[in-house]
């Protein structure tokens, strides 16, 4: 048998989580690995603070080098959240020879670089499972399972908030502010969304994952993103009607060197394997040229899947002689070659208020016949008090040409309501 002694930094729900975990699985994670954790010290910033496990009172301290300097401690969790003071106590415990387990997207997605430069000069290893998708094990299943592929494509639903807000609105019609109301008092949504609502949390893992996936650091600063918030349940009532499902989606895509990365709303078809992901779940789509599709689905959040994650990250570094980290070059810049565009190729969903007279319809086509834009799929409303309602699908283009076709297009007689860009067809 091995014991490993543990520290925590943190102790919310996940740290909670972990705990329980830890301790009433422990005979069967001894029996199926021969290590032992032992659980030594614990940060938190106020020590009689009620939580959901019973945390020893003599374990708890609120100074980090408690947990960061003690040399008995080999390995330090991070549960803390955010980017400062969680990436200064990491980095403390690395260059203290510290095995570090984090399940902190931000930090780890701002300061990757930082972290794994001090992980490789002290022989330090730095996991991180838990920071993208909860139990949804993709972090390994790309640096491991998947190395004999050249990822050209990864799509994903990676905030569980969101895609509860979105299914709600889908389901029921729901508007948005109302739903996120409800999301809030269910508690599926923090009291300020912002993170959640505005795409940051799934840039911060599109960061990770398409690093990982391209074997190149994609920098969080070149991710284009775009939230849920200016979400109107009209456009949803319509993909429904022309079959699509609207989801926040992640999406990394790489041709050669050029890389396109970005977090947006999304209609995919509704046979789509990721349009069928509800509620609170997570899944990620990926296309390898040598597995073709494939998709992992699972709880993306939670205290019980995130802990699941934590500790399957403690056993892979128990069981590993030297530790792993990731072989390209791993800078705050976009790997050097590469380069990000902003003019993906993909379909739109494009709706107008446009006035009920002669030559308006010609105008339309005209604006997006000027820059190569054909329709697909055109469904137009009886007009109210002059003006009718124009919903299309275009074939494929280019998101630099459907903004200039819109910008020529828009006037007294013709109002840009929405644009929604189609993937998975």
């Amino acid at each position: 048998m091995r014991r490993i002694v543990v520290g925590f930094l943190g102790c919310g729900n996940i740290g909670c989580g972990v705990w329980k975990l830890l301790k009433e699985f422990d005979a069967d994670l001894l029996h199926r690995s021969g290590v032992q954790f032992d659980i030594k010290r614990i940060l938190v910033r106020d020590v009689h603070k009620k939580r959901d496990q019973m945390v020893p009172q003599e374990l708890l301290t609120t100074d980090p080098a408690q947990v960061t300097d003690d040399p008995e401690i080999e390995m330090v969790l991070e549960f803390m959240g955010g980017e400062t003071p969680a990436t200064e106590y990491m980095l403390r415990a690395l260059e203290m020879g510290k095995t570090v387990v984090t399940a902190n997207k931000m930090a780890l997605a701002l300061n990757w670089h930082l972290l794994q430069a001090a992980a490789e000069k002290h022989g330090s290893g730095l996991y991180y499972e838990a920071a993208v998708c909860g139990a949804i094990p993709i972090i390994r299943t790309t640096i491991d399972s998947l190395m004999s592929n050249r990822i050209e494509t990864m799509m994903g639903i990676v905030n569980g908030t969101t895609n509860y807000i979105l299914t709600r609105m889908s389901q029921e019609g729901g508007e948005y502010a109302d739903v996120l109301r409800d999301a809030q008092r269910l508690g599926l949504a923090e009291p300020d969304p912002t993170s959640d609502v505005e795409g940051f949390d799934a840039a911060y893992k599109l960061s990770i994952l398409s690093s990982l996936a391209f074997h190149a650091r994609v920098p969080f600063s070149v991710i284009y993103r775009q939230g849920i918030s200016q979400v109107d349940a009209v456009d949803i009532g319509y993909g429904k009607e022309l079959g699509y499902t609207m989801k926040l989606l992640a999406i990394a895509k790489r041709d050669g060197n050029v890389i396109d990365a970005r977090v947006h709303p999304t209609f995919i078809p509704n046979d789509h394997p990721l349009a069928s992901v509800n509620g609170s779940f997570n899944a990620i789509f990926l296309h390898g040229h040598a597995c073709d599709d494939m998709m992992l689905f699972g709880r993306g959040a939670g205290s019980a899947p995130t802990a699941s994650a934590v500790v399957g990250d403690m056993l892979y570094a128990a069981s590993r002689e030297t530790p792993r980290h990731p072989t390209f070059n791993n800078t705050d810049a976009l790997a050097e070659g590469l380069q990000v565009t902003d003019n993906w190729q993909c379909s739109f969903y494009i709706r107008l208020n446009a006035s009920d007279r002669p030559g308006v319809m010609a105008h339309i086509t005209t604006c997006l016949g000027n820059e190569g834009i054909s329709i697909r799929n055109l469904v137009q409303r009886d007009a109210v008090d002059g003006c009718a309602q124009i919903v299309m699908i275009t074939h494929n283009a280019g998101e630099c040409a459907v903004r200039k076709a819109l910008a020529a297009m828009a006037s007294d007689d013709v109002r840009v309501e929405s644009m929604i860009r189609v993937e998975g067809k």
